[in-house]
């Protein structure tokens, strides 16, 4: 049996709210067997009936009364019935994966259904309700909201402005600074940078920093191997130099991993796809093979790195521009943060001009200028010589919807390559880029934030593992 189907069975005889929410929506012929189809029709009808769940046992007096099913058929139902155990899961994913099969099965009878038309095979109907019916399957879905009321839903609205904002927050203190503690779910965050200068360390870095704090968090790689990513976090949260990794003994590195896997309630996943084959469809697929197999729904998504993503929209890239391309797989990466209800956090290419230069705008986001129309946030990781003799990195904001992107414009964060590692500077390394703070405001932050004067690489590396 498909395991969404026996899902969607389980959870209708043991989950009241969530068998309130899809009945009126599930039909018996989105079943495949007939076993399926008849178990669902009796739970439905208990429910309308009965105004409630109804009992294995009862399942099976009901299924006896029916006259239509033989003792084969009977027999497939009992063994159905006897199989659906109470395993809770995630409601906010249960439903969306409810709703979708719903929608594939609607959509693959309506087909069905106008081709047998279209042959002439239905004596009822002629070809002129092929599109009607098509448009009824595409319409399929679990949202009754039909909108909000400006002048009645008030109430709503004004809890909305003072409800607490999930976020997923930093460990870098003026990245948590430019977006108020921390990126929401539901958006698209992106890093701008030339070749080697730090987008994959960063969204390495960030990801270990999640996993750390008890975050699930789901990695995809289309550069770099799975092992290699791995590697690059090993480094990072064992605090050790990613060429030193192969010299520790297993016994110490089994210690180590053992150690990070106590302290934390998260889970890291890697998935590797070759470069430039997957788009948002297959990560949507691979959303929901995580959820069956493993139980798992992450809390926020790396996706590494948005140029050599796939479109679903443009198969092929086959005569399309790059404007076009690069801007359609930005839109179907920020619609799957909207759907997943996650923060994803990817990366994108300088062009030529952007990687030599020492500062970086939205005129050097290669291919695509469109991009920054659709990211929530935009920055741009800038190194010079300079700065790496200093172990620093540039940042530069580029697009903020979370805050106001000329406070705080230019920041400097340090860098570790051999750790994989980011870290806060010192206050005195952000004097010289302050752009719209006072010195007095730039004094009080400093005595807050460093008032005990310990280095912060030091203090960084000690909460690692």
């Amino acid at each position: 049996m498909d395991n969404v189907e026996l899902l969607i069975l389980r959870s209708l005889l043991y989950n009241e709210d969530y068998a309130r929410k899809v009945v009126p929506f599930i039909q018996g012929d989105y079943f495949e067997q007939p076993s399926q189809k008849i178990t669902f029709e009796e739970i439905a009808t208990f429910i309308t009936d009965y105004d409630e769940l109804p009992s294995k046992e009862a399942l099976y007096i009901e299924v006896e009364k029916r006259n239509d099913v033989t003792e084969e058929l009977y027999k497939q139902i009992t063994e159905l019935i006897g199989v659906l155990d109470d395993s809770p899961s995630d409601e906010e994913w249960l439903l969306n994966t409810s709703e979708k099969w719903c929608r594939d099965r609607a959509i693959y009878l309506a087909l069905m259904e106008s081709i047998r038309i279209a042959d002439g095979q239905d004596e009822k109907k002629d070809k002129g309700a092929i599109p009607s019916i098509l448009s009824d399957a595409l319409a399929v879905s679990f949202d009754n909201n039909i909108g909000h009321d400006y002048l009645k839903d008030y109430e709503e609205r004004y809890e909305s402005y003072h409800r607490k904002e999930d976020k997923i927050p930093f460990d870098l203190e003026y990245f948590n600074k430019i977006t108020k503690g921390g990126i929401p779910n539901k958006t698209l965050n992106i890093a701008l940078a030339g070749t080697g200068v730090g987008k994959s360390l960063f969204m390495c870095h960030m990801a270990s920093s999640c996993l750390a704090n008890g975050r699930n968090v789901l990695y995809v790689t289309m550069e770099m191997a799975e092992e290699k990513i791995a590697e690059r976090i090993d480094a990072n949260l064992l605090n050790v130099n990613i060429q030193e990794i192969t010299d520790l003994p297993k016994p110490m590195f089994e210690s180590k991993v053992t150690s990070l896997a106590k302290k934390t309630q998260g889970t890291l996943i890697i998935k590797e796809y070759p470069t430039a084959s997957a788009h948002s469809g297959h990560f949507k697929s691979l959303l929901n093979e995580l959820a069956l197999k493993k139980s798992f729904r992450p809390d926020i998504i790396f996706i590494d790195y948005l140029n050599i993503c796939a479109s679903s929209r443009y198969r092929g890239n086959a005569n399309v521009n790059s404007y076009s391309y690069i801007k359609a797989i930005a839109e179907e990466l920020r619609g799957l943060a909207v759907e997943a209800n996650v923060p994803i956090v990817s990366a994108t290419q300088t062009t030529r001009s952007g990687f030599a230069s020492s500062d970086v705008d939205l005129t050097d986001t290669s291919e695509s200028f469109g991009l920054p129309a659709t990211a929530d946030l935009m920055f741009a990781l800038i190194s010079t010589e300079e700065l790496e003799a200093l172990g620093q990195i540039l940042i530069k904001q580029l697009k903020n919807r979370y805050n106001d992107p000329t406070i705080n414009k230019r920041f400097v964060i340090g860098i570790d390559r051999a750790k994989m590692r980011l870290y806060d500077c010192e206050q005195s390394a952000q004097k010289d880029l302050l752009d719209n703070e006072s010195e007095e405001e730039y004094d009080a932050l400093a005595e807050k934030a460093f008032s005990d004067k310990k280095p912060l690489k030091e203090k960084f590396n000690k909460l690692k593992f």
